[in-house]
């Protein structure tokens, strides 16, 4: 049998005789290894691959969580088999993919799929993209308080082929459809058959509402180690569930947009293959969080001009300049990621900025001493002017406090004010603190030298 790595140089020939027997050898590939065999081929020929396939092996690939360019792929199938496909999918699949394709294919595809899947599938991407009820499914198993553990196992045995899950049921009030309590598969399992399903069940499990934002939602799973969270309606009402994979889809989303954010650019730059990004759009998500770097770093500039005259009298100040900045560069960035982490996690929120930013200042004042005093024995030892030295030490110890506590309360004060703090990132950090630590050196350098 050909190795995927095979398989994948004979479609790319783009020889009519390279597609012969392509079908049969790719039948035979696990799940996992025709997922990393369409992730690595073009469009066009993705989708051939998938056409030559039965409708139950397509459903089985889209489902796969490590597949890529969903929604780019069955738009190039043809509309009614693309139904096919989206039909087999559990709710919450059906919509992530209809929300990657275009408007003008997603009418198309639409058109072809059954009239409540349809309904269902427009009433979910009525919530925000980035929510509980943006990223949740309606295939959940509602059960009845007046039930028996016995009639509830006999009800998910009838529904199950339909559901996404069933280790998470609810039980819902049948008046207003308000959740009630909520019970695992297990619960029943080990429950006596005759017992009251009410006499089971949780009452007032944890649930979020479909306007919570994903991240949050991922959080509380996490928190409570759940399976799985109902999702609330304003009036109450339960329109669905977040299980744990979906949670696991986020948590990668948001920790992919944070490390971009972090390096400088802008989420979606990565959203394709390495090879698929048109360099034009790699330059359009770079270029402006460069452009905004480089002209704060104009900042350094300005102090340098300012103190010219000092720098023109003690030529050996310059020598330190890029050791200075750039410990105070990393100290600041060490903290901002420490404190985002933080963040992220519900750790720390805006009621302990000024507690984060006294640990923090300490953290730094410690790191400045034990580094300044590595920094004088240098700065002597290439200088043998201890005047000079002390200067350097000095410095180190300030920046390090400076920079540790900015670094603090940015990512504090930018969570205050709604805004995501990874966008402040250690490129911006860094900046800012060359600017201003700069500053401070030929400041305390200034009244040191000059009292020489």
């Amino acid at each position: 049998m050909a190795t995927v790595e095979q398989l994948r140089e004979r479609i790319n020939l783009r020889l009519e005789e390279s597609f012969m027997g392509i079908s049969e050898q790719v039948a035979d590939l696990v799940p996992e290894d025709l997922v990393e065999l369409l992730n690595q081929l073009k469009l066009i020929e993705a989708a051939t691959v998938l056409l030559m396939l039965p409708v139950p092996r397509g459903i089985e690939l889209m489902d796969q969580p490590t597949m890529t360019r969903r929604g780019a792929i069955l738009e190039k199938l043809d509309p009614t088999r693309a139904a096919m496909i989206l039909e087999g999918l559990s709710a919450d699949e059906r919509t992530d993919i209809i929300q990657q394709m275009g408007l003008t294919e997603r009418r198309r595809v639409l058109s072809k799929v059954s009239n409540e899947v349809k309904t269902e599938l427009e009433h979910l991407l009525s919530y925000e993209e980035h929510t509980a009820g943006g990223i949740m499914t309606t295939e959940f198993v509602r059960l009845d308080p007046a039930m028996t553990v016995s009639d509830a196992l006999r009800h998910i045995r009838s529904v199950a082929r339909e559901k996404e899950s069933i280790y998470a049921c609810y039980v819902l009030d049948p008046a207003n459809g308000h959740l009630l309590g909520a019970v695992s598969l297990r619960d029943l399992v080990m429950a006596e058959m005759d017992q009251p399903i009410i006499k089971v069940m949780r009452p007032k499990p944890v649930t979020v509402h479909a306007d919570d934002d994903q991240e949050s939602v991922a959080q509380k799973i996490a928190k409570y180690n759940l399976l799985a969270v109902p999702v609330l309606e304003r009036d109450g009402s339960v329109v669905g569930f977040v299980t744990v994979d979906d949670v696991i889809d986020v948590m990668i989303e948001e920790q992919t947009e944070d490390i971009l954010r972090m390096a400088g650019v802008e989420p979606g730059a990565l959203d394709k293959p390495y090879f698929d990004n048109p360099i034009l759009r790699v330059v359009r998500k770079r270029i402006g969080w460069l452009l905004f770097l480089f002209v704060a770093g104009t900042l350094t500039s300005k102090v340098l001009h300012a103190f010219e005259s000092e720098l023109a009298s003690v030529v050996a100040l310059t020598f330190f300049v890029p050791l200075l900045i750039g410990t105070g560069g990393n100290a600041g960035a060490q903290t901002v990621m420490t404190v985002i982490r933080s963040l992220s996690l519900g750790e720390i929120g805006v009621k302990h900025a000024w507690r984060v930013a006294l640990r923090e200042s300490t953290t730094g004042l410690l790191v400045g001493l034990l580094i300044g005093c590595v920094a004088f024995g240098q700065a002597y030892w290439v200088t043998h002017d201890w005047h000079l030295a002390v200067t350097i030490a000095t410095t180190i110890l300030v920046i390090c406090v400076w920079s540790t506590t900015v670094g603090s309360l940015v990512p504090i004060a930018a969570h205050r004010f709604g805004v995501d703090p990874a966008v402040l990132s250690a490129p911006l950090i860094t900046t800012l603190v060359d600017a201003t630590g700069l500053l401070i050196y030929l400041t305390i350098a200034k009244i040191i030298l000059d009292q020489i």
